[in-house]
Order: structure tokens, then C-alpha cells, then sequence
């Protein structure tokens, strides 16, 4: 297959390198940091570039740009896509992209659907792309419909080459409401977490759980503002549960009262062991 990637960031770069390892895939790739682009051509990472004669020629297209971004190349570029093909985008929210993808690719002819590789990394950019990143990862795909077979066929097979463990099919209203409670919630706690002046201090006193609570404080502001406020309905409500959840371990705590927090404690463990198991 021909398969164009827009974006060479970490996961667009990781795209092109996971494909190029283990396929006969003919990759082109496109971003606006010309010396990224120059490194992954002359390195082999990507076979060239995606400008708009390969546009039309590409069996796929994978967008992995921000939301917005994303939305303006689906917009400029719609005219050149082959109606043969299948676009996948790689944004952590689904709803608005969906909404102007499907209609983009019914104007035009091809098939579009909203991807979100469960797999990323505390750093971004081409630098940090690696061949292995989907490895054993979950992959989120929103289709236009589930009754359309063949093309959630072709869309499994372009996928395949990249290794991911599982393929998870829902809609756009479901992934915005579950990304907001898996990932962005603790993007947020963990960054906010970390503001306490007591952090500075910390070395030599913390082990295990400070780092898996803090590990993702270290993002693109850019990048998850876009996100937080494109899944801002779902992302308000879950702060608010934990926010009366962790107002009610304050006054347990505030008031000593000993047997209000053991119960507290008692159900957050219980909670844990009904999601995930001992």
C-alpha cells in the first residue's frame, strides 16, 4: 500500500518508522518543520513527500496533528484524496473531528475514520518516535458506521503492520466520555499535584507512588489545552465527582474522624479490586 502520513511528531514519526520496519509499504510524509521532514527522507524513514500529487495516489492517510489542525488539512486537501481511500486520524478526542470528518469524506467520497493509539510517551516530537511505540498497545478506531464491513476490514489490515494488542470500535460520544476519566483526568491531577511547594523537597522521601502519580505532569500545554477544552462537558464533570470525593476524605481528616476515613479508604480499595482485581 501507499500510505501518507501528515504530522512527524511522536506519533506520526512513530507511524512511519513502525511501518517502514516491518512492511513493503511505500510511506510519504508530510510536516511544516522542513528539517524534520528532510531527516525522516534521508534516513529512510519515509519513502517521500506527501504533497498533493502523493495525496491522490495514497491507499491511506493517517492525520496526526492536533484537532484543530487536523479539521484545516481535512478541509484544504479533501479535493486531492483518492475516493479509494481510507483516512485516520490520530487526535485523543473524538466528537468534533468525527462530526467534520464524516461529512468531509461523504462530500468527497472516501472513508474517513477517527483513530486514538492508546500509546504516547512524557516527551513529543519526531525525536522521541520510535518503531515499537504501538507494541502490545490498544487502538481506538470510530467508524461512520458499523455496518459498513469491508471497510472495517481494510481498516484492520492497514493497522496490522503496527503491532497494537487490541482494536477497541465505539463511537465518538463514548470515547470523549471514557478518555476523560482514563487519561486526561490524571494529565490534570498529576499536574496539578506537582505545584505544591513541597515537591521541590522531595528527593530522598519518595519512591514508587510519587513517581506513577507524577510521571505524566510533564506535557504539551499546547497540545492538551486544545484536548481539555474540546472534551470540556465530559472533563468538568469527572473533576467535580473527584473534587467531592477528595472534599470528603478533607473533613474525615479536618474533624479526626477515624471511622469516616477507614470507610472511605475501605471503598476506594474496594472500588479498585471490582475495575482491575487484586
Amino acid at each position: 500500500m501507499k500510505i501518507g502520513i501528515v504530522g512527524l511528531g511522536l506519533i506520526g514519526g512513530s507511524l512511519a518508522k513502525t511501518y517502514k520496519s516491518n512492511s513493503d509499504n511505500e510511506i510519504y510524509g508530510y510536516d511544516t518543520n522542513k528539517p524534520i521532514l528532510d531527516i525522516a527522507k534521508m534516513s529512510g524513514v519515509i519513502d517521500g513527500v506527501l504533497d498533493v500529487s502523493k495525496i491522490s495516489v495514497c491507499d491511506c492517510i493517517f492525520i496526526a496533528l492536533y484537532p484543530k489542525a487536523t479539521i484545516d488539512y481535512l478541509e484544504k486537501n479533501a479535493q486531492y484524496i483518492s475516493k479509494n481511500a481510507i483516512v485516520i486520524d490520530t487526535c485523543g478526542t473524538k466528537r468534533k473531528i468525527c462530526e467534520t470528518g464524516f461529512s468531509i469524506a461523504r462530500q468527497h467520497g472516501f472513508v474517513f475514520a477517527g483513530g486514538h493509539p492508546m500509546a504516547g510517551k512524557q516527551n513529543s516530537g519526531y525525536k522521541y518516535s520510535t518503531s515499537t511505540l504501538f507494541k502490545d498497545a490498544y487502538m481506538i478506531v470510530v467508524p461512520d458506521s458499523t455496518d459498513n464491513i469491508r471497510a472495517l476490514e481494510r481498516i484492520k489490515k492497514i493497522l496490522e503492520p503496527l503491532g497494537f494488542k487490541h482494536i477497541t470500535i465505539t463511537t465518538a460520544q463514548k470515547h470523549d466520555k471514557m478518555i476523560a476519566f482514563t487519561s486526561q483526568m490524571a494529565h490534570i491531577v498529576s499536574n496539578a499535584y506537582i505545584k505544591s511547594p513541597t515537591a521541590k523537597a522531595h528527593k530522598g522521601f519518595s519512591a514508587g507512588s510519587y513517581k506513577d502519580l507524577t510521571r505524566v505532569a510533564y506535557l504539551n500545554e499546547n497540545m492538551w489545552t486544545e484536548l481539555f477544552l474540546e472534551n470540556k462537558d465530559n472533563l468538568a464533570n469527572e473533576l467535580n465527582l473527584l473534587i467531592e470525593q477528595l472534599y470528603e476524605y478533607k473533613k474525615a481528616i479536618e474533624n479526626n474522624d477515624d471511622m469516616k476515613l477507614k470507610e472511605l479508604l475501605e471503598q476506594g480499595k474496594e472500588c479498585k479490586e471490582e475495575v482491575d482485581g487484586r
